[in-house]
């Protein structure tokens, strides 16, 4: 089976959809996606698209993908790439499907002088073992953390009014 990888296009969002769907199964968190195309699509292909990604298909079938967007270390001083889902169906894995989406990441990373590709897996996902073959390290020294919901509306109302404008302005690219 020969893999062909290659950037997500328009045609591909709707499978895109359905697989980030069924990673969150996987993931036991069916209930918690809830993306649609639209919202992809304008992510990916907006005015000022902040996410990309590559599917992966066999022959015409999309079987696997990968979101992801670029992050920077302050320490290193260059930007790295954030792998947001990596995803491969069930009947594509053990063909090289999810090697061939790291690669190509890999290989963005190397022709954009990017130090760093990251991501993170759940403790019991088998997947664990490929990532530890390609010499992936566990960042377990790191915790991570989330706002979300009522805490994340509760935390920005405390923000100072300007504080809040100018942030708008500088995410959409017009702050001086």
């Amino acid at each position: 089976m020969s893999v062909e990888i290659r950037p997500i296009s328009r045609t591909d969002v709707a499978a895109v959809v359905a697989m980030v769907h069924e990673l969150a199964e996987y993931e036991r968190a069916a209930d918690e996606c809830h993306l649609t195309e639209a919202q992809l699509e304008a992510a990916l292909f907006g005015p000022q698209p902040a996410l990309f990604g590559h599917v992966a298909l066999i022959g015409d079938e999309p079987v696997g993908m990968a979101l992801w967007f670029l992050n920077f270390s302050t320490w290193r001083g260059v930007h790295g790439v954030y792998l947001e889902d990596l995803y491969v169906r069930p009947q594509a894995r053990g063909a090289g499907v999810g090697r061939a989406l790291l690669a190509t990441l890999a290989a963005v990373c190397a022709e954009r002088g990017y130090e760093r590709l990251d991501w993170w897996v759940l403790h019991w996902n088998p997947a664990r073992e490929f990532y530890h073959s390609i010499e992936a390290v566990a960042m377990d020294e790191w915790v991570p953390y989330r706002l979300t919901g009522p805490a994340l509306r509760d935390l920005a109302a405390q923000a100072p009014a300007a504080s809040a404008a100018g942030l708008e302005s500088s995410v959409r690219g017009d702050a001086e």
